[in-house]
């Protein structure tokens, strides 16, 4: 397990700004968090030397390039030995149709996001690519009809608490 990095608000900050526009310029950002663009720059190297930033992704619709078909894969490996999850998992990262592997604790071993042309891709991929290989034992495919983004990692910075309200005084007894 990675350790984890200290953050202070500075970091925090940009952290926040970036996950939700990673094209933002440095001195946009610097402005936004009060520092100057130089220490902006460095911050954001630090925070990728360190890890907490992994890179930057161009997400593509799949649909508009061909692959409107999105299944799940739940794929059981026997024997689950690490000479053979191996290779395993290094082809189906290769394949162009995946999109997200994971590796799962329970009854299936790996779950895998793919999206193809149609049917018959996907009846051509799970044949070819999965029930083939000599270490799968199962495979079941669930269709996805809609998927949702969730939100940003790092929740948007609450505000600041308010000033405690002062008791007014109290208004003057009338005899």
């Amino acid at each position: 397990m990675a350790d984890s990095v200290v953050l202070d608000p500075v970091d925090l900050q940009l952290l926040r700004l970036l996950q939700n526009d990673a094209r933002t310029t440095y001195r946009d950002l610097a402005a936004q968090v009060g520092v100057a663009p130089s220490t902006c720059l460095d911050r954001v190297a630090r925070l990728r030397r360190a890890g907490v930033i992994l890179g930057h992704r161009l997400e593509l619709d799949p649909a508009r390039l061909g692959r409107g078909l999105q299944a799940l894969l739940s794929v059981q490996v026997r024997p689950h030995r690490r000479e053979l999850v191996g290779p395993f998992v290094e082809r189906i990262r290769a394949l162009p149709e995946s999109r997200t592997v994971f590796h799962l604790t329970g009854p299936d071993d790996y779950l895998v996001h793919v999206a193809v042309a149609d049917m018959t891709d996907l009846q051509r991929l799970v044949l070819d690519e999965f029930t083939s290989r000599r270490e799968v034992a199962r495979v079941e495919t669930r269709l996805i009809f809609q998927q949702w983004e969730c939100g940003p990692l790092l929740p948007p910075a609450t505000a600041a608490p308010a000033p405690p309200a002062t008791a007014a005084p109290a208004p003057p007894a009338t005899p």
